[in-house]
């Protein structure tokens, strides 16, 4: 894997492509006047990360789309929370201003997104992603991503997203240290339809979650430990969450009430 940049970078975008390569120990690569194509053919490489004037991408030669950081239906759910309206998972979350709440997997940060505006100014999000490239992609699309509203880019800015396994960062936590703890891992059904999360799942840590890692965020929540699954899924059985249907979507969510809970 390189390291580069749009055709004529800025001072900034260089400065980008040159300290992500050293984070993802990839050799930054001078683009010149040469394509992506054939940059990739004459070093015999399929993954590419490109730093551009607006975002970062990655391209990993399979797939005809790149992996880029966009809030798509985040955006959505949380301009209907501007208006006043609810959003399943900040219900069923109890997720509320003030929360402090861990993302156990983050991906493309969509519901960290969700509660860092649901949380508010006086809240927090750690979103966590295991895999080094998905967060480094998504991390600097949080803190350059321009939505054209204030208050969902403060939110956006407001996420702290960290490269580091779920299960250990968890078992690091004193007790009783946080509100929620949500789950989101790749489905073991995936929804093949979903054609946006392709370039994703390519890239994305597909491990089974553990009833270890359970454990540890039951210990550390105060309010609710939640995770996000197909509805048809046995994971709910199997780590001991009630699950929760949402309308007629694919999904349904798992919720564990923390026992004596209270803010």
């Amino acid at each position: 894997m390189i390291v580069t940049t749009s055709d004529k970078p800025s001072q900034k975008a260089l400065a980008t492509a040159k300290r992500l390569a050293g984070e993802l120990s990839a050799p930054y690569v001078a683009r010149g006047r040469q394509t992506l194509r054939q940059m990739g053919e004459r070093m015999e490489i399929i993954r590419l990360v490109v730093v551009t004037e607006k975002e970062v991408r990655f391209y990993d030669g399979q797939t005809e789309s790149p992996l880029y950081f966009h809030p798509s239906m985040a955006f959505v759910r949380v301009k209907r929370l501007r208006r006043g309206e609810s959003d399943p998972l900040v219900e069923l979350t109890g997720c509320e201003p003030g929360d402090r709440v861990i993302d156990c997997t983050a991906g493309l940060a969509s519901d960290s997104l969700v509660f860092s505006y649901a949380a508010g100014e006086s809240g927090a999000v750690t979103a966590i992603e295991s895999e080094p490239i998905l967060c480094a992609v998504v991390r600097e699309g949080l803190a350059g991503y321009q939505s054209g509203l204030p208050d969902v880019d403060a939110a956006m800015r407001r996420i702290d997203m960290i490269n580091v396994n779920h299960a250990d960062y968890l078992a690091a936590l004193p007790d009783n240290s946080v509100d929620i703890v949500y789950f989101d891992p790749m489905f073991r059904q995936p929804i093949h339809e979903s054609n946006a999360l392709e370039p994703l799942r390519k890239l994305a840590n597909d491990s089974a979650l553990t009833s270890e890692a359970v454990n540890e965020a039951i210990r550390v929540a105060r309010k609710t430990v939640v995770m996000k699954e197909h509805r048809e899924s046995g994971e709910f059985e199997r780590l001991g969450f009630e699950r929760r249907h949402v309308n007629t979507s694919k999904i349904a969510y798992g919720v564990i009430e923390v026992a004596g809970s209270s803010k």
